[in-house]
């Protein structure tokens, strides 16, 4: 195997390097349209800047450092004489998002790359189709659809509770526990019962092939072919489906899901042929089983369908686990912070709060999620390419490299665009000199400080879920399900590092990248957990 990945890298070296250099020989004889942008310097022909981003331990700082120097809006060589705007300026980011339809799309690499994992659903589609498959979906991510969905929320949290209590039963002084695999187990668990009516049970023990594909993900570092597919793909789009190691794993993931897909689609028709139940109906399940029909208004076909439950189910099983995961991180390092939030919740009583008082009666809780969601995104960055020509508007004007001083700028089409969302929401220039710490306290009077923040539009001038037409379909879910977990762990358990608060954390590449505890193998987080008192 590893002969067979060393000569196909070769060759993809060998053809890439042609490709290249034919590309040079055109962008010279044909001027590129579009103004040109300041930007720092390539520092190779093959790979430009990229690989000083892909290096660094956190991108986010690059691309704030060169937000200072070159401005708000400016440009970075990558791979083989590309180049791709970044932008840090939050009226670029508005218009970027909200012509995310018409204007400005996945590249032929992203898209490949998400049929390949997803199939063709929600998350692949564009245009027409994305609009016509999004309003298929919503009725099951009202507010009064995850006003019903809570008590679930709290069930699968309690349930995790009672384990954890089992556990403690045996020691005076807690356990060390992995709370990274128990986050998981927990949002796996939600969203399969939340969603699709189905109980993986992988928080009474049961294996489940889900949970085991996505942890194949991060349990191995990528190889140098899928590295270099990373850097230079957005040039050579048919890397993305090159059988490399990750190519493989993510096949393998994707046929596993939508087994499982099928068989959760035949379990529901079976149980539900005969039954009338208005809230089923405007389930997730449910609203795919009505796509699914013939006479559908919003009609899906079969592929489309499962492709939706793949996308659903990896979203609310990765981004809710790693959310969660870092709530307890930054809750062991800052223990005095812990505590202001378990007194809150203490306060409130006994009884679970309803959806609504997650939303208004928890100050401290909505802070602490929301200070988590700013400072950890689960997605770092939002890549698109231009569909057609675009003029974007910038709030804050820039200096050209020509050295002309503009509040708009000119985009090609075919030019790749990116939105730095860990850089936009970590700014000190957005959120004042403490932007890179753990204050839910900012949450509380942050309509009475003057900064940059309130200019970024999305939730609660956050980029973690997107904005405009693509917005995340499920941020209302999201939300309820971290509030009820957070609420029912921190307010029975206190986590602590065993090491000490100043533990180091790194992150393990995977779906999407999760925080590990240096030097655990794989995203691993040993925390000490004892009962509350």
């Amino acid at each position: 195997m590893t002969r067979v990945h060393q000569i196909g890298l070769s060759n993809v070296l060998v053809l890439a390097a042609g490709l290249w250099l034919v590309s040079t020989v055109v962008k010279r004889l044909v001027k590129a349209p579009g103004t040109k942008l300041n930007g720092p310097p390539s520092e190779s022909l093959f790979f430009g800047a990229s690989r000083k981003t892909a290096r660094a331990p956190d991108s986010s700082v690059v691309f704030e450092e060169w937000a200072a120097q070159y401005g708000p809006v400016y440009e970075v060589p990558t791979a083989m004489w590309g180049r791709r705007i970044i932008l840090c300026d939050p009226k670029a980011v508005s218009h970027f998002y909200s012509m995310e339809r018409s204007i400005y799309v996945k590249s032929k690499l992203g898209r490949t790359l998400i049929a390949n994992l997803f199939g063709r659903g929600l998350l692949w589609a564009e245009g027409e189709s994305h609009k016509r498959q999004r309003k298929a979906l919503t009725p099951a991510f009202s507010n009064a659809a995850i006003r019903r969905l809570t008590s679930v929320f709290y069930d699968s949290s309690y349930k995790l509770k009672a384990h954890w209590d089992a556990t403690l039963e045996t020691t005076s002084d807690g356990a060390i526990i992995d709370v990274e695999h128990w986050m998981n187990l927990v949002a796996l668990d939600s969203i399969g019962i939340a969603g699709f009516a189905h109980d993986f049970r992988t928080l009474d023990g049961e294996y489940s092939a889900v949970a085991a594909a996505f942890e194949s993900l991060s349990s191995k570092d990528d190889s140098a072919l899928s590295k270099l597919i990373f850097i230079v793909g957005i040039r050579l789009p048919f890397l993305a489906r090159l059988p490399t190691q990750r190519n493989c794993t993510m096949g393998n993931l994707r046929r596993t899901m939508s087994g499982i897909a099928d068989e959760m689609l035949e379990k529901i028709r079976r149980e539900k042929s005969h039954a009338t139940d208005e809230s089923f109906d405007r389930s997730v399940i449910g609203l795919l089983l009505k796509a699914e029909g013939d006479g559908a208004e919003l009609h899906m076909d079969r592929n489309e369908v499962v492709a939706q439950m793949n996308v659903l189910l990896i979203a609310g099983y990765e981004t809710t686990s790693i959310s969660l995961t870092w709530a307890l991180i930054e809750l062991a390092r800052n223990p005095e912070k812990q505590a202001k939030l378990r007194e809150e919740l203490v306060q409130f009583g006994p009884a679970d709060p309803t959806w609504d008082q997650l939303g208004s009666a928890l100050p401290y809780l909505e802070s602490t999620v929301l200070e988590i969601l700013r400072l950890h995104p689960p997605i770092a960055q939002t890549t698109r390419e231009a569909l057609v020509d675009d003029i974007m508007p910038i709030g804050e004007p820039i200096t050209t490299k020509s050295g002309q001083r503009v509040d708009r700028i000119a985009i090609p089409k075919g030019t790749i665009l990116s939105v730095p969302i860990r850089c936009i929401n970590r700014a000190e220039v957005f959120w004042g000199p403490s932007a890179k710490a753990f204050e839910p306290e900012r949450w509380l009077t942050l309509n009475d400080d003057p900064l940059r923040a309130k200019e970024i539009q999305g939730h609660r001038h956050l980029l973690t879920f997107l904005d405009g037409p693509r917005t995340c379909l499920g941020k209302a879910f999201a939300l309820a399900e971290f509030k009820a977990a957070l609420l029912v762990l921190v307010k029975n358990f206190v986590f602590e590092f065993p090491d000490g608060p100043e533990t180091v954390i790194k992150m393990q590449d995977g779906l999407i990248q999760r925080p590990k505890v240096a030097g655990q193998r794989g995203p691993r987080v040993p925390l000490r957990v004892r009962r509350v008192e």
